[in-house]
């Protein structure tokens, strides 16, 4: 087997958390386990084929952990592991980017942003309780 070459080091992280979706996954995964059902309804625009080839894919990487439970009807929940939130801070800074971004081509962060728990500030999350 061929040892694999990179140019720079982001090469390495974007082959494991690069494309549309592998990021979206984890920032939802960051707020706890979810079923396959959970992720397809805060992702409405990706497709069932494609959440189940990405999310066998960060399982293959080792950053998520698909837990099964002996159950009827089959149960099956996804969690960050533990290599996988060692990428926590690495997608809270592409979060913070992307705002900043937003706001300075929309201005209203708010206008384009849908209305969900992962864009909602940590103050806002605090009067919830």
């Amino acid at each position: 087997m061929t040892k694999k070459k990179y140019n720079i080091s982001v090469e390495a992280t974007l082959e494991v958390i690069g494309g549309k979706w592998k990021c979206v996954i984890l920032c939802h995964l960051t707020r706890g386990k979810k079923r396959t059902s959970d992720l397809k309804r805060l992702m409405p625009g990706i497709t069932q084929k494609m959440l189940t080839q990405q999310l066998r894919e960060l399982e293959e990487d080792g950053i998520v952990n698909r837990i099964v439970y002996n159950q009827v009807p089959p149960k099956v929940e996804y969690e960050l592991s533990e290599y996988g939130w060692s990428l926590k801070s690495i997608l809270d800074a592409l979060c913070d980017w992307g705002e900043k971004h937003i706001i300075k081509e929309y201005g209203d962060k708010y206008a384009v942003l849908e209305d969900n728990i992962l864009n909602q500030s940590d103050a806002d999350l605090q009067s919830l309780k």
